[in-house]
């Protein structure tokens, strides 16, 4: 049975100092710090790897995020992955909890987040499934 938690949530991003050697210096690397509220009451870290282009509103950008907490009074964590583009200022964003990543309570978590903005604050509407240890 699919489930649904629903919260807010704050980010700060810190940029980080491109590596000698590694990549390319034209792909910006951030350090994700976030703090989740509501049914969803966590601590999120993890780092984003982003690139712009020419084109005004066009930008893509991959993350990787640990997430440990509650969720609905179930404690532990998991892991989220996310894929996002801008084409010209049309948003995609796919954000879904990496297979088997699930420990504590959260073991057997499978789902996808969505986040909208709206007035400068964050919501998040989180459907999942928990399907216990494996």
């Amino acid at each position: 049975m699919s489930m649904h938690a629903n919260g807010t949530f704050e980010v700060k991003m810190i940029p980080q100092p491109a590596e000698e050697s590694v990549g390319d210096a034209g792909i910006g690397r951030m350090a994700l710090d976030k703090q989740y509220h509501g049914d969803l009451a966590a601590t999120g870290n993890g780092q984003m790897l982003a690139v712009r282009t020419a084109v005004e509103g066009s930008a893509g950008y991959v993350a990787l995020e640990r997430v440990s907490g509650t969720l609905h009074g179930r404690s532990g964590a998991f892991a989220l992955q996310h894929s996002g583009t801008m084409t010209r200022g049309a948003p995609q964003l796919i954000i879904t909890v990496v297979p088997d990543s699930g420990s504590g309570e959260l073991q057997g978590l499978a789902g996808t987040l969505v986040i909208t903005i709206t007035g400068g604050q964050h919501f998040y509407d989180f459907e999942y499934t928990l399907s216990g240890p494996g």
